[in-house]
C-alpha cells in the first residue's frame, strides 16, 4: 500500500509543479510583452515547445501519410493560434481572466452531448460566470474577451484534433510533428518582430523563461502524473488553473482582481470541477 501511495502523491507533487509552472511562465512571459509583444512571446515559446517534444518523441517525420500530415498540419494551426489568442487577452485583460475564458473550450467539450441535469447546471453556472466576468463596465476590454473566448475555441479545436491525431499517429510523435509545424510557421513572425523592435536581453530572457516553464516543464510533468494519476483526478486538478493564472499575475505582474472577478472565475471552476468529478 505504501507504494502506490507514494507514487499518488509524486503526481499530486507533478500536477501542483505544472501548474504552477505553467501559470508563472506565463506571467513571466508577459514581462516581455512592453520590448516583443504578445506575438513575440509566443513566436520564442513555440520554438522552446518544438525543442523539447521533438527531443522526446523523435517522430519519424518522412513515414508519416497524408492521411497523418492533415491533422497534424491543422494541430499546428491551431496551437500557435490558441497560444497567441491567450497571450494577446492576458495583455489586455490580464492573466486570470484570460484563462478562465480559455477553459470554457474544454468544459464545453466535456458538456457537449451530455444529457444529464448536472451537467446543465454546470453550464448555467459557467455561464454566469462568463456573464459576471463580461458585464459591461467603463473598464471592460471587450476585444481582449473577445481573443479569450478565441483562445477557448481554439482549445476546443485542439483537444479534437488531438483525437484525430492520437488515433492516426503513434505515441507523442503527432504533437511533437505539430508542435515543428507551429513553430516554423512562426519563424518569419519572430524575424519580423526582431527587426521591427530589437529585443533586449531582459526580455528574450524572460521569454524563454516563458518557454521553459509552460512549455517543456509542464510535458514532462504530465507524462510523468499520467502514470501515476487516474485521468479523471488530473483533469479535475488542470480545472484550478484560472486559479492559479490570477494569482501568478497577482503576485508577478501586480495583476488585482475585485471580488466580482473572483466570483466569476470561481463560478467557472466550480462548473469544470463538479462536471469532471461526477463523470464515468
Amino acid at each position: 500500500m505504501t507504494a502506490p501511495r507514494s507514487r499518488r502523491a509524486a503526481g499530486v507533487a507533478a500536477m501542483a509543479g505544472s501548474g504552477l509552472s505553467n501559470q508563472a511562465g506565463a506571467a513571466v512571459g508577459a514581462l516581455a510583452f512592453p520590448v516583443l509583444g504578445p506575438v513575440g512571446v509566443v513566436a520564442v515559446r513555440q520554438y522552446v515547445a518544438a525543442l523539447v517534444l521533438l527531443a522526446v518523441a523523435r517522430p519519424r517525420l518522412r513515414a508519416f501519410t497524408w492521411r497523418q500530415w492533415w491533422p497534424v498540419l491543422l494541430l499546428g494551426g491551431v496551437f500557435g493560434t490558441m497560444n497567441l489568442s491567450l497571450y494577446s487577452a492576458a495583455d489586455r485583460i490580464g492573466l486570470g481572466l484570460a484563462v478562465t475564458l480559455e477553459f470554457l473550450g474544454p468544459l464545453t467539450i466535456a458538456l457537449a452531448g451530455s444529457r444529464r441535469r448536472l451537467d446543465a447546471g454546470c453550464a448555467v453556472l459557467a455561464g454566469a460566470g462568463v456573464v459576471v466576468l463580461m458585464r459591461p463596465r467603463p473598464s471592460a476590454d471587450y476585444a481582449g474577451m473577445a481573443l479569450g473566448l478565441a483562445a477557448a475555441c481554439c482549445w476546443a479545436s485542439y483537444i479534437l484534433l488531438n483525437r484525430v491525431v492520437g488515433r492516426r499517429v503513434p505515441g507523442a510523435q503527432g504533437a511533437a510533428a505539430a508542435s515543428a509545424v507551429s513553430a516554423l510557421a512562426f519563424v518569419p513572425v519572430g524575424v519580423a518582430v526582431a527587426a521591427a523592435h530589437p529585443p533586449t536581453a531582459g526580455a528574450v530572457l524572460c521569454a524563454l523563461t516563458a518557454g521553459v516553464l509552460s512549455s517543456a516543464v509542464p510535458y514532462l510533468a504530465d507524462l510523468l502524473t499520467l502514470r501515476h494519476v487516474p485521468a479523471q483526478t488530473f483533469g479535475l486538478f488542470m480545472s484550478v488553473n484560472p486559479v492559479l493564472a490570477a494569482l501568478a499575475g497577482w503576485a508577478i505582474l501586480g495583476q488585482g482582481l475585485g471580488t466580482a472577478e473572483w466570483a466569476g472565475i470561481a463560478a467557472v471552476v466550480a462548473a469544470n470541477a463538479a462536471s469532471l468529478t461526477t463523470q464515468r
